[in-house]
């Protein structure tokens, strides 16, 4: 699974427009743990010069590189024509498993996740913490007040051009073909997005990741890097399927009426318990394939679900943008720009065209 999360340290000057001391102090750490990674960042062509560089981590980072300078590009030139902000120019090794830890919460019955709201960034579903230790308090504050919660771990997330990302250790650690997708994903980020609204945003960045590895894997793929591809985007709709059939079941019994409280835990548990043994199918079916298992180990909810389900709903619809424009990059952002002008509920329509 995708694990994103947007923060920045311009945030902190609008710290001011919330209110209560906790947002301050939220918002003091995400600057906090921004401006530290920004400090001990280094120009990525040191570390690739550097003999002390393991070979390992020199192959990842010159692979990152490459599929940067191909996203910026130019279209003429080969590229993707992506605007270039000047992130993953830097490397940065985290020394931790990952870079930030994201926290969901939604009620006991209800699959919509709870919001936070900030200068920029606009509402977003999850509070994001550079200490994990952080995570879990707010966590746990969360579950004291009956919520169901969900803490995950981020390895990669863009700060939308307001400052120059540096590539993490904490990605390096992906497969080559996740690694590439990442990249593009996350440079596509820059050039579009509207606050407050994450289906449009992240399903905008996931046609551009789509559209940007199959021309990488037509120019540059190799059998084996497109067969990892595939076998990781069929587990990958696989998963989500599961997740999003187990999530529409959950919203079902949440607006039935007629069941009392009881009725409604009982039935949750079960529908939950069916999507763990769904899985164990599922998996089976991937021979065996263990990639998801500490994902359902943590334990799946509503706050899981709810987070689960922004990513990929309007992708079809920004495919539909690119076909008719020809596949042409540079103009689709900016028909796609025009789009994210419009009222949230005609944001999809324009993108079909009608």
């Amino acid at each position: 699974m995708k694990r994103r999360v947007w923060v920045a340290a311009a945030l902190v000057a609008g710290g001011a427009l919330l209110s209560g001391c906790a947002d301050v102090r939220y918002l003091s750490q995400a600057a906090g743990g921004q401006l530290d990674l920004l400090r001990r960042a280094r120009p990525l062509a040191d570390v690739l010069s550097d003999p002390g560089t393991p070979a390992g981590v020199r192959r990842r980072l010159q692979l990152a590189s490459d599929v940067r300078a191909f996203a910026v590009a130019p279209e003429a030139a080969g590229g993707l024509g992506l605007p270039d902000h000047g992130s993953f120019l830097k490397y940065v090794d985290v020394g931790r498993p990952y870079v930030v830890w994201n926290v969901f919460s939604a009620p006991e019955f209800s699959v919509t996740l709870d919001t936070s709201c900030f200068p920029v960034a606009g509402c977003v579903g999850y509070r994001g913490y550079f200490s994990e230790a952080a995570a879990q308090a707010d966590a746990q504050t969360r579950r004291a007040a009956g919520r169901d919660v969900n803490v995950g771990g981020v390895s990669a997330y863009s700060t939308l051009g307001y400052l120059k990302d540096p590539l993490l250790s904490t990605m390096l650690s992906y497969p080559d073909a996740t690694l590439i997708r990442t990249i593009i994903h996350e440079l596509s980020h820059p050039s579009l997005y509207v606050a407050g609204d994450t289906v449009f945003n992240e399903s905008y960045a996931t046609a551009v990741e789509e559209e940007g590895m199959r021309r990488w894997l037509e120019r540059r793929g190799t059998p084996e890097l497109r067969e990892q591809d595939r076998l990781a985007q069929e587990r990958q709709s696989g998963f989500e399927a599961l997740l999003l059939n187990t999530r529409a079941r959950l919203e079902a019994l949440y607006a039935a009426s007629g069941l009392t409280e009881a009725d409604r835990r009982a039935r949750k548990v079960a529908i939950l318990a069916d999507m763990n043994t769904r899985y164990a199918a599922l998996k089976a079916s991937w021979g065996g394939y263990a990639g998801y298992d500490a994902f359902f180990a943590r334990g799946v909810n509503n706050a899981t679900l709810g987070a689960v389900a922004a990513y990929a709903t309007m992708v079809p619809d920004f495919q539909a943008l690119l076909a008719r424009v020809g596949g042409h990059l540079p103009t689709f952002i900016e028909e796609a720009r025009a789009c994210s002008r419009r009222p949230q509920a005609e944001r999809a329509a324009c993108l079909r065209g009608s």
